[in-house]
């Protein structure tokens, strides 16, 4: 089994970006350009190398290979992307992985791009500055369009297979790993378990009893073997349950309007451990969107609205703006949900304000973003 964070250090130590890695500083699939970038690569990664994985490396700093750390990204849908954009569409998989000298709420952001064994891929649509049928291929570091000759062949295998080899997992490292779990996070009720008396995982987050049932918020789950952070929230709360042969994370989400909340299942991960030392992730998306008054969500678009040309002016806001301001992001997502499409528009619109403002209120902004983007997604 492959530690993937002793992957990351082989792949950086291994020259520059190549034809069989990329590395970026932050991954913006929330945008059109963002998510153009990140398509092109994956389709040019995916013809360079039809007979290994190649791999996307974000939170690195270009210039020295320092790891800075991204944020967690959850996104279990993004293979839907991926289809939905790219003809003959490689398997992909985005891995959270945790880095000691990083704050808890920072990791390195792992694609892996699994070989396509000499389908062609290409754009099957167009999207920003790139067209359909465009077909994306290394030219070293860079991803660039090929329209004459187009040939797959297969280079990079062999030093793949080698650096791969050179990053399995130990009892050392898992040790060291479940040890470091349990030391930094001391206050959140730490613990582990192992299945099939090979697989580690450990949890931790602040317990909260309500109706003879156990939720816990501030939840960090690691996957030790692989060196994986499986889910990290500040925000939401989660109920956890586990047998002998699987793990089960269900998260629930706090939405709700005039100071009036409730929390709503958002999506259940079932990890299941197989016999032959290999696992399989299933998740499941339970959301449905709360209904509520058409005049008062009305109300509220309007409020918000008005709020944000005062944040685009710099005017200074009362304490009831201030609150609202919190409630924003949530707000403009409620208002979408229930079929005000320009809604999202304005929460977008609204990224560099919120992000200038304060970090608590971009916090808020990324975790309705997050919602958002599992239910398109899905």
């Amino acid at each position: 089994m492959i530690n993937k964070r002793l992957l990351i250090k082989n792949l950086l130590a291994h020259n520059d970006e190549n034809s069989f890695y990329d590395k970026k500083l932050k991954l913006n699939i929330g945008e059109r350009e963002g998510k153009a970038k990140f398509l092109k690569h994956v389709c040019a990664l995916s013809n360079s190398n039809p007979e290994n994985n190649s791999y996307i490396v974000i939170g690195v700093q270009d210039e020295d290979n320092r790891i800075v750390g991204t944020d967690f990204f959850d996104d279990s849908k993004i293979q839907n992307l991926v289809n939905a954009y790219l003809s003959n569409p490689p398997l992909i998989s985005y891995e959270n992985i945790p880095f000691p000298h990083l704050p808890g709420n920072l990791v390195v952001g792992l694609v892996t791009i699994k070989p396509n064994h000499g389908k062609i891929c290409s754009l099957r649509k167009n999207i920003w500055k790139y067209y359909g049928g465009s077909v994306f291929l290394r030219d070293g570091s860079i991803s660039m369009p090929k329209v004459f000759d187009i040939t797959i062949s297969d280079v990079n295998s062999e030093v793949v297979n080698s650096i791969e080899n050179h990053s399995h997992n130990n009892i050392e490292l898992t040790l060291d790993g479940v040890f470091d779990f349990l030391q930094k996070r001391k206050d959140y009720n730490a613990t582990y378990k192992v299945f099939k008396e090979y697989f580690v995982v450990c949890w931790a987050g602040k317990k909260i009893q309500a109706k003879n049932e156990t939720f816990y918020s501030r939840v960090d789950i690691e996957l030790i073997n692989e060196q994986v952070k499986l889910f990290y929230s500040d925000l939401d709360q989660v109920s956890i349950s586990l047998t002998e042969e699987q793990f089960k994370i269900l998260e629930y989400v706090q939405l709700g309007l005039h100071d009036k909340y409730q929390f709503y299942p958002l999506e259940e991960v079932t990890i299941r451990f197989k016999d032959s030392v290999s696992y399989e992730i299933e998740s499941k998306l339970l959301f449905e969107p709360p209904e509520f008054d058409k005049k008062t969500l009305y109300h509220i678009y309007n409020t918000n609205n008005k709020l944000l040309e005062r944040l685009k002016k710099k005017l200074p806001l009362n304490k009831q703006q201030i609150k609202d301001l919190k409630n924003l992001p949530s707000t403009y997502l409620l208002c979408y949900l229930n079929n005000f499409a320009q809604a999202i528009d304005k929460l977008e619109e609204a990224k560099p304000f919120l992000k200038e403002y304060s970090q608590e209120v971009y916090n808020y902004y990324k975790e309705s973003m997050r919602i958002l983007r599992k239910v398109k997604y899905n």
